[in-house]
């Protein structure tokens, strides 16, 4: 892979998008007051990140990963296995909710979300929970990196989907 071009680091618990709302009065769908700021904190950090910088053009790979903290309520065992990464978290945000919060930089970092060809979204415990975003350039080999990181009794199959 090619070095990453932006990395955007938001702190704090990571946030999944909420679901739209609807207005009883009118009807109408919107999202609600924290998943907006959410995504306003984002895009400011995606703006420091950028640094006046225009929003990066063509086919992008972004690794996604939310830090959380471990929960008040485990033993100090349980609270050292998830620091070792012996346990990663199961539960929200969700990893496509994590995807979605992604809009926040639309015309900041890119120029449309669409530029996205590779994703990976990742979660683990730690003491400082924040949002971290890498972009990077898709490079020309990058299907040939990801059939690397496939495990190897999927290989087969995989090349010969991907007519190598």
């Amino acid at each position: 892979m090619t070095d990453v071009r932006v990395q955007i680091i938001l702190p704090g618990t990571p946030r999944g998008k909420g679901r739209p709302r609807f207005s009883k009065a009118s009807g109408r769908a919107f999202t609600d007051a924290k998943t907006t700021s959410y995504e306003s904190a984002l895009r400011y950090a995606g703006l420091q990140a950028m640094a006046g910088a225009a929003p990066l053009d063509g086919p992008l790979d972004l690794t996604l990963i939310a830090t959380v903290p471990v929960p008040d309520s485990w033993s100090k065992a349980k609270r050292r296995a998830a620091f070792a990464n012996e346990i990663r978290p199961t539960s929200k945000p969700d990893g496509d909710n994590l995807a979605k919060m992604v809009d926040g930089l639309n015309q900041v970092v890119w120029k449309d979300d669409s530029q996205i060809c590779d994703w990976r979204i990742r979660k683990f415990y730690s003491h400082v929970p924040a949002l971290t975003i890498q972009v990077r350039a898709v490079s020309p080999t990058a299907w040939f990196e990801t059939l690397l990181d496939m495990p190897e009794q999927w290989r087969p199959e995989l090349a010969e989907l991907m007519e190598v």
